[in-house]
């Protein structure tokens, strides 16, 4: 009896032939290094079932198991991406609308989110049912580096959420949170700023 490792491979190999294209788009795109960065970020989370260092490998996996991953790759894909949507199934749940995002960006889960910021910043990560949003009349929100958003939190309008910052689950957020600062509650308030407890509204 075959392995749950050896069915794995298996799956990756015969995987090869439906994303074909994926592997292609992703190989002549210009946004190949901002590509490599998510991939890496990826891998971490969610490890091949073989330890290797092949970029087709690790592709075929996250696009075999992670359907957030392809409606990720396919918005760093562009044009192309829109075309490989019809090829294969993406999270249909997972929205993703902002112009500018930067590299190694995790999406855990990912079903019931919506991604609409005037730009999210480099190494972030966001988690299920998330919302970052426009407010009427108020713009929509930047997202520094580092960034972590869980599960369930909305940042809603022209806020700025600075480096390093995490927002906790189930949190509203419609007031700047400052770098190096975690927020929880509804609304949001400050709990730990710079490694130090602390108790202050935004």
């Amino acid at each position: 009896m075959l392995s749950r490792q050896s069915r794995q491979i298996i799956k990756l190999l015969l995987a090869f032939p439906l994303f074909a294209l994926h592997l292609l788009a992703y190989a002549t795109s210009k946004n190949k290094q901002v590509i490599d960065a998510d991939l890496a970020r990826w891998i971490e989370v969610y490890p091949t079932p073989v330890s290797t260092s092949s970029t087709v490998v690790q592709l075929l996996h996250l696009l075999l198991n992670y359907r957030e991953f392809r409606n990720l790759l396919h918005y760093r894909l562009g044009g192309i991406g829109r075309l490989l949507q019809m090829w294969t199934r993406q999270e249909e749940t997972l929205f993703i609308t902002t112009a500018n995002i930067g590299p190694g960006l995790v999406i855990h889960h990912g079903f019931a989110t919506i991604i609409t910021a005037k730009s999210v910043g480099a190494y972030c990560w966001i988690n299920q049912q998330v919302t970052i949003g426009f407010a009427s009349g108020k713009g929509s929100p930047t997202i520094g580096n580092h960034v972590t958003i869980s599960a369930g939190a909305k940042v809603i309008g022209g806020v700025t959420v600075g480096d390093h910052a995490v927002i906790g689950a189930n949190a509203v957020v419609t007031k700047d949170v400052p770098s190096h600062a975690t927020v929880v509650g509804i609304p949001a308030r400050i709990v730990r700023l710079n490694g130090v407890r602390v108790d202050q509204p935004l």
